[in-house]
């Protein structure tokens, strides 16, 4: 078969051009025709029309075209008045905008005795034009180049006929004319338009915005139910519709409507904005865990720039830790090297992707290509090309992808001037208020009218513009619903459009009506409160706001199974003084913490000090590496005050180093500022007193009763792994002794409980806190169980004082403690298999506290109503919480 045998010409059918005028327009004609089984029939807008007169594979410069040309020539300077505007984000857009007003207008920009501004204009489009690739034209270059070939429209087009335009930009206004000599021209209008009135219509007032879009999907909703319209003959449009997009694409997701926006959607509501969001977040504020990690969920495996990279190439590394610089992270990739077992070197896999990231703006050019998934690369260069890589976060913030929907079978969200250009039956207008529909006027940035004035036909106006739209749609809908809000978003009135037909009486919706048609299932529920009452979440909702407010105690309170298998396991295991003090002062919490696994979330933004119990870890650790350091030398009895500060010294700056790869701390001139306070109280504590007799062995952080703890080296106390159970009960106890000193031949022991905060009312009396204070306690047990033999005194120091002194418990006192601590210890273990595990009356509701978010927000009618029964429930239990 022959190319020729398959040729169509104008012999066999028929040639035939519609013009159009948008995108939505453009693929509604298209789709009918492709219904209808049209041959022959060419659908363009007017500059596409242009330039298949103009041949040559010519085709109308799109904006992916002009921002990258408009951007080198303001990169290369030399203009008078406009020289400001070359680093300036949004100056591309801003042009942009500029050139298509005096392009459509048709305005000479090459007059010699032009304004400076004009001039620099010129300049421009002058670069413009030579950045452009071949074929690729302006609007006055394409006009002339089709007027030249005016001759062949009659072959190349066929008879034209205009779709709904009722304005013609004077740009294309000289080509038509021509076009018109050449072929059939139909339906084209004149430049004035038309002014015919509006149809009748209703008026719609609503609350605010939000109410408007809810309305909308209702009544869009309510014609498909009643088979009144099909999806693809309804309308919701909006002059400009950023004040509502946000809010209709959030509820159209969950109604199910077939919705298509012929605008497009936001690019930062895609994977691919988001991934490009993370990488611009890092460049423009620097590296931290939380940036880094959001940036690998999103191009880990999927990028040039991460090839090879293990699985989780972050695990190892502490989730608390900020990581806020590239030597920061290399140290630690280098430690979670030694914690993975897959034998994974993330150091060196994702080593060379940081350092690359830490450069900042400086790598924006070539991070897009190495670093993200080449789909989110094509975006990443979109942006680029809008204004310069300082201004990418607006860059991105401003770019829209189509959402993917066919309008051929949806209701169309459109501008109202897309929808001018493909009217349709049942239409309904937003935001109709004055200011809003007509917008007031607006003066071009760059070029104002005191530079260069031009009339309505040649650039109309925004007034003028929205009020030919509304006509246009108004003359073609034969369902017309107008609606506007009483209320802007931020609760200001607002008055009507004057473009609202007169003598219609608006009708006000009520923000609570019980609307026929509801758009989605929780638009159904919450407007129709009888049916969500009988929905199983509402109703579990509904128990537990009842429940909490009746003086008898119940399930939602904290009443459980009594001997629940979760709460045996939970006591099952080796208990720290952190849980057991839940256990004892907060058994709702214990529950929650230890037997559910509730934990709170890990926030790992800066803080600008550390918290009290940071500090207490901090000043731990100190003291730690202080006496390890001085028993591989001299010994820490033995050391000279100037060893033990120089060993402290040391101690400290290697915390400097690694403390932040495992927590987070403050910004670095706070952070030095904070270890040196918190050298300053381990100091008080290395110089609380000397050792009791020569020969002593001092340990600090000695862990006990641990399972996870590694081997004992050769001087460890003993072995961390051996069980310690708590004499008399049925638990296990674990942690870790803050220090530890026994003499040369075991047969006495001193353990120190150190707290770095200020000492209660009465420190002498305190034993237990009301089961606030049991590590000295504990600690004691512990060393009773590895040295039975040994004299043990066990002692409690508030290092917040100038001078610390220690609160001893030994002998009697020492016996009476741990007798205490038994009988609370077995009472409580009683109460939480007995399934009273209830919130304590302290601890439960304090700030600190992260797990009171669960608890009722209004805490202290809470209290005060369960106070009796709490207390019945308790019984003798609340006694552990008065004892000294």
């Amino acid at each position: 078969m022959t190319v020729a045998a398959t040729r169509v010409t104008n012999r066999d059918t028929r040639l035939e051009t519609v013009v159009v005028d948008g995108p939505l327009a453009l693929r509604m004609m298209r789709l009918e025709a492709a219904r209808s089984g049209a041959r022959g029939l060419q659908i363009l807008t007017l500059a596409q029309l242009a330039a298949r007169l103009a041949g040559g594979f010519a085709r109308p410069a799109g904006r992916e075209d002009l921002e990258p040309a408009l951007t080198a020539a303001l990169g290369e300077g030399g203009f008078a008045e406009l020289s400001p505007l070359e680093r300036m984000p949004g100056a591309v857009r801003a042009l942009a905008r500029t050139f298509e007003r005096l392009w459509l207008a048709g305005v000479d920009l090459g007059a010699p005795d032009a304004s400076p501004r004009l001039l620099d204009l010129g300049l421009i489009e002058r670069r413009v034009r030579n950045r452009l690739g071949p074929g690729v034209l302006i609007p006055p270059d394409l006009a002339n180049a089709g007027q030249g070939r005016v001759g062949m429209a009659a072959a190349l087009l066929g008879p034209v006929r205009f779709q709904h335009i009722d304005w013609i930009a004077p740009v294309w206004r000289p080509l038509i004319a021509a076009m018109a000599q050449a072929t059939s021209v139909v339906d084209a209008p004149d430049a004035a338009g038309s002014d015919a009135p509006p149809a009748a219509s209703r008026v719609l007032i609503c609350a605010d915005p939000h109410s408007e879009v809810v309305e909308a999907l209702r009544w869009a909703r309510e014609l498909i139910a009643t088979g009144r319209a099909a999806p693809q003959e309804i309308a919701i449009a909006a002059v400009a519709p950023g004040p509502w997009d946000e809010t209709l694409q959030v509820l159209v997701a969950s109604s199910g409507l077939p919705v298509h926006i012929s605008h497009g959607t936001p690019v930062l509501g895609t994977v691919d904005g988001q991934a490009c969001a993370a990488l611009v977040e890092i460049l423009g504020q620097g590296l931290s865990q939380e940036r880094v990690r959001r940036w690998l969920a999103h191009s880990a495996g999927r990028c040039s720039g991460l090839a090879g990279m293990a699985d989780d190439p972050l695990q190892g590394v502490p989730a608390q830790a900020r990581l806020d610089d590239l030597a920061q992270w290399i140290r630690a990739l280098q430690l979670a090297q030694s914690r993975r077992a897959d034998g994974a070197r993330p150091a060196t896999a994702l080593g060379p992707a940081l350092e690359r990231l830490s450069l900042g703006w400086a790598a924006a050019e070539t991070s897009g290509e190495a670093l993200l998934p080449s789909s989110a690369g094509r975006v990443w260069r979109a942006a680029l090309q809008a204004g310069p890589p300082e201004a990418m976060a607006f860059s991105l913030a401003g770019l829209r992808i189509a959402d993917g929907t066919d309008p051929g079978n949806s209701i169309v969200w459109c501008p109202a001037a897309h929808l001018a250009g493909a009217p349709r039956r049942f239409v309904r207008l937003l935001g109709l208020t004055a200011g809003g529909w007509p917008r007031s006027l607006a003066t071009d940035p760059l070029l104002p009218d005191h530079i260069l004035t031009l009339d309505g036909d040649r650039a109309p106006t925004r007034p003028q513009i929205d009020r030919r739209v509304f006509a246009q749609i108004s003359r073609h809908a034969e369902d017309l619903s107008l609606s506007y809000a009483r209320r802007n978003a931020r609760g200001g009135l607002q008055a009507p459009s004057p473009l609202l037909p007169a003598g219609v009486t608006p009708h006000s919706l009520a923000r609570q009506r019980v609307p026929e048609h509801a758009f989605s299932e929780a638009d159904r529920l919450a407007a129709r409160p009888q049916e969500a009452r009988a929905e199983p979440r509402f109703v579990a909702a509904q128990d537990c706001w009842r429940a909490r407010r009746v003086a008898e105690l119940n399930a939602h309170d904290g009443l459980i199974q009594p001997d629940h298998p979760v709460i045996e396991s939970a006591l099952g295991r080796p208990q720290s003084a952190t849980s057991l003090r839940r256990l004892l002062r907060d058994p709702q919490g214990y529950v929650w913490r230890y037997a559910l696994g509730w934990r709170a979330t890990v926030a790992i933004e800066p803080p600008l000090e550390l918290d009290a119990r940071a500090m207490g870890d901090l000043v731990h650790l100190l003291l730690q590496r202080t006496v390890n350091r001085l028993e591989q030398g001299p010994g820490f009895g033995r050391a000279s005050a100037q060893e033990v500060e120089d060993a402290l010294d040391a101690a400290r700056d290697a915390t400097m180093v690694d403390w932040p790869l495992e927590h987070a701390v403050p910004p670095p001139r706070l952070w030095r500022y904070s270890l040196e306070q918190a050298r300053s109280v381990a100091l008080r504590a290395l110089r609380l007193d000397p050792n009791f007799e020569p020969g002593t062995r001092s340990w600090t952080e000695v862990r006990f009763g641990d399972p996870e703890a590694p081997e004992p080296g050769a001087g460890a106390p003993w072995d961390a792994r051996t069980p310690v159970p708590a004499p008399g009960t049925p638990l296990s106890i674990q942690g870790a002794i803050d220090r530890l000193e026994l003499d040369n031949g075991d047969q006495r022991a001193r353990v120190t409980d150190y707290k770095t905060g200020a000492p209660p009312p009465a420190p002498k009396d305190l034993r237990l806190g009301g089961g606030a204070e049991l590590q000295r306690v504990l600690y004691a047990i512990a060393v009773a169980h590895h040295r039975p033999d040994a004299r043990i005194s066990s002692r409690l120091v508030f290092l917040a004082e100038e001078a610390p002194k220690p609160y001893r418990l030994s002998g009697d006192d020492l016996d009476a403690a741990r007798a205490a601590v038994t009988q609370y210890l077995n009472a409580a273990v009683t109460l939480a298999r007995a399934g009273t595990c209830l919130p304590g009356p302290k601890d439960a509701w304090e700030d600190w506290n992260a797990l009171r978010i669960a608890l009722p927000a209004a805490a202290e009618p809470y209290a005060k109503l369960k106070e009796p029964a709490m207390n019945r429930a308790f019984g003798d239990f609340t006694a552990v919480w008065r004892a000294r």
